[in-house]
């Protein structure tokens, strides 16, 4: 494939976006885990519905993510207070990294290999995710849609990508956790790798992606290391 660098989505795949289930736990007991997947499922909603306006109504993806939160917290029957809520925002902006991250991305930084994130995210929650993470050195890109005001899986998102790298979709490894996103990476022309960590089905519609694997280090076997 020639594959000249590598783009990893950000929520789900670099960074564990149900990491907030613990404090959404302490906040309301028992119902962690529900909060935590219906704030998930409702925030990916709101940005194919905005983005579903070709822009008309686009919000940034922290106000996606708030309203999200709204929503799930109704939806779930509770009471979601202010000071809960603003604990639950800030959790998410310092969302933990899966463990095997920092050393992959160590590997692919000695290996030569460019890296960097596109992601939903906007770029101030980006900005603080990644120096959280301590992955600020390690990534020479961080893109966010905004600029586009679409989100994945909209080809303007993508091609976001392919314009910071200055390289043909087919050359970049795109990474995801979400199989929609390897499916719309696929879609636009990105060589894919879907991390199918949790060993869920693939998705119904095709083409599948052109990898996939359990962990982040898979992405190191297409890369060789320098002889």
């Amino acid at each position: 494939m020639g594959l000249k660098a590598v783009l990893f989505d950000a929520y789900g795949t670099l960074f564990d976006v149900h990491s907030v289930a613990l404090l959404a736990e302490q906040l309301f007991p028992g119902q962690g885990e529900r909060l935590s997947h219906a704030w998930r499922d409702k925030q990916i909603e709101y940005s194919r519905l905005v983005s579903m306006s070709a822009g008309e109504h686009y919000q940034p993806f922290w106000e996606i993510t708030r309203a999200g939160l709204r929503h799930a917290a109704a939806r779930l029957g509770l009471a979601l207070a202010p000071e809960a809520e603003e604990r639950l925002m800030n959790q998410y902006r310092h969302l933990s990294a899966f463990a095997e991250n920092r050393g992959v991305l160590t590997e692919l930084a000695a290996r030569g290999v460019t890296t960097g994130i596109l992601s939903n995210g906007d770029p101030e929650m980006l900005a603080v995710a990644v120096k959280s993470a301590g992955f600020e050195p390690l990534l020479r890109h961080v893109i966010s849609v905004h600029p586009a005001r679409r989100y994945k899986t909209d080809s303007a998102a993508y091609a976001l990508g392919t314009a910071a790298l200055q390289l043909p979709a087919r050359e970049v490894l795109f990474v995801s956790s979400n199989a929609w996103d390897a499916l719309g990476a696929t879609w636009f022309g990105y060589t894919t790798l879907w991390v199918n960590r949790s060993g869920a089905p693939a998705e119904a519609l095709g083409p599948p992606p052109h990898h996939t694997g359990r962990s982040l280090r898979e992405v190191l076997t297409h890369f060789p290391a320098k002889p």
